[in-house]
């Protein structure tokens, strides 16, 4: 049965999502089997892509969008809303 989820969470205050916090955020999208989506800045790239996740620039305080779609897109959704919440740097 396939699902589909949304979720919007604020990066936190000091971390961007650049290279080691996107390596972070992809690594969790991929243990999902759901196609996920992140939207920041009025562009949305696949998740599990890290070059598409570091070219959407989102900056610290940034509001992002998740979006989920399959059997598992709960799960994900949740995992990489606690993710992006407590990235550091």
């Amino acid at each position: 049965m396939s699902t589909s989820s949304e979720t919007t969470v604020a990066l936190p205050a000091g971390v961007d999502l650049h290279a080691r916090p996107a390596a972070d955020f992809v690594r969790t999208a991929m243990r999902y089997d759901a196609r996920v989506a992140v939207a920041a800045n009025g562009s949305e790239a696949d998740a599990k892509s890290l070059l598409s996740v570091l070219a959407l620039g989102a900056r610290a305080g940034t509001t992002v969008t998740l979006r989920a779609d399959g059997a598992d897109a709960g799960e994900a959704l949740s995992a990489l809303a606690g993710c992006l919440s407590t990235l550091s740097e």
